[in-house]
């Protein structure tokens, strides 16, 4: 039986490339970064030439760029110190952002008493730009707009532009979670000023556990973990040398191959999507995921005109990999939340399927798909 894997929202297959220099890192570069004697200074020179690698795709300065463990740590740093270290005292976000955000601010609402505010998304998941103005008319305290840059369940792109003109109009803070845009799309913080991203390298063909923060200079940060004076005193805890080199170098091949890459998998999104219109009647594509001007085209989360609560499992036993919302929740019984908030219940309750494409994904592969998905509906 030939594997096959439609889930590169989840996680992505680390680059074999990547792998030579983590396995390089871990045999020659193993000292830690904060001892004074040779093998320390080694491993601490390899991390902060990753961190100004890094930091030049974004036009931005090595000196804000925090290396963490993950997008869900370098989403909660963001939070915290929004409220704790600079004086925020609301938010607004929507109900369909990653639960790093929605239970973060959550979190902070119930124990430090902020307002939480959520911004209106309509029946495709697009925010309400007026309804956002209204918001932040609203009230005057200092506020922090919380919006991802590509939903992880359906794919929508934000319209980073025209958020960051009113962000900018109103003097409010702008953090977004950028984890399933970064190795796929072209981020100048000059051009677009969000004052707060976060990244995740195994999104991008990278080592799972390590990604980092951008914190706009002029902030300072308040550690979440305490006991050392590592990333400049901005997280506690010795750096994962071989994960940040692994990070660099998948960031460096994503963003040097990514005209290429888009171009591939645009044309295996394109094909799957007219296949799928070929095989199932009155099927419908959550959010913008068909369209691929105002989606990414690495995800298309698609609506069967049924319920069907074995097709997962189906396909999964057939060795085909997708999934049914956000890994974040496998294993869970609940629902997709952003489904639920888009979406009338009748519709909700409809089995959607969340298929991801990269770069080592095959047209075979998905005709392989496309004649499983025939096979269990018919």
């Amino acid at each position: 039986m030939n594997l096959i894997y439609l889930d590169n929202a989840a996680t992505t297959k680390i680059d074999d490339e990547v792998l030579k220099v983590m396995h390089t890192s871990m045999q020659d570069n193993f000292g830690n970064p904060s001892s004074t004697h040779q093998f320390g200074r080694k491993a601490k020179s390899a991390v902060e030439s990753a961190r100004k690698n890094i930091a030049k795709h974004f036009n931005v300065s090595a000196s804000e760029i925090i290396f963490t463990s993950s997008g869900t740590e370098a989403d909660n740093l963001i939070l915290y110190n929004s409220v704790l270290n600079l004086g925020v005292k609301r938010i607004i976000t929507t109900k369909i952002e990653h639960h790093a955000v929605m239970h973060t601010c959550s979190y902070l609402k119930k124990t430090y008493d902020i307002v939480l505010d959520f911004v209106n998304v309509d029946k495709y998941g697009s925010v309400d730009l007026e309804h956002l103005e209204e918001l932040l008319q609203k009230s005057s305290q200092k506020t922090l707009v919380s919006l991802m840059y590509i939903n992880n369940e359906i794919g929508n792109i934000l319209a980073i532009d025209k958020i960051c003109n009113v962000c900018r109009n109103y003097d409010v803070l702008l953090h977004s979670d950028t984890v399933q845009a970064i190795g796929h799309y072209h981020i100048d913080l000059q051009k677009t000023p969000i004052d707060f991203i976060t990244a995740s390298a195994h999104k991008f063909h990278g080592p799972k556990g390590v990604g980092f923060a951008y914190f706009k200079k002029g902030f300072g940060i308040l550690p979440m973990l305490h006991g050392g004076d590592q990333e400049k005193g901005a997280r506690s805890s010795t750096e994962n040398v071989h994960s940040i080199l692994g990070m660099e170098k998948a960031l460096e091949i994503s963003i040097f191959n990514l005209e290429k890459d888009k171009v591939h998998i645009e044309s295996l999104k394109t094909y799957f999507i007219s296949e799928l219109k070929k095989i199932v009647k009155n099927m419908e594509f959550n959010g913008f995921s068909s369209n691929l001007e105002h989606s990414s085209y690495t995800i298309l989360s698609v609506r069967f005109p049924i319920k069907n609560d074995m097709l997962l499992f189906t396909l999964d036993m057939a060795g085909i990999a997708v999934s049914g919302g956000s890994a974040c929740q496998s294993g869970s019984n609940k629902g997709s939340h952003v489904l639920a908030e888009i979406l009338n219940p009748i519709e909700a309750d409809k089995t959607s399927v969340r298929f991801s494409f990269s770069k080592y994904t095959t047209i075979q592969e998905l005709s392989i798909t496309i004649d499983k998905i025939k096979e269990i509906l018919n």
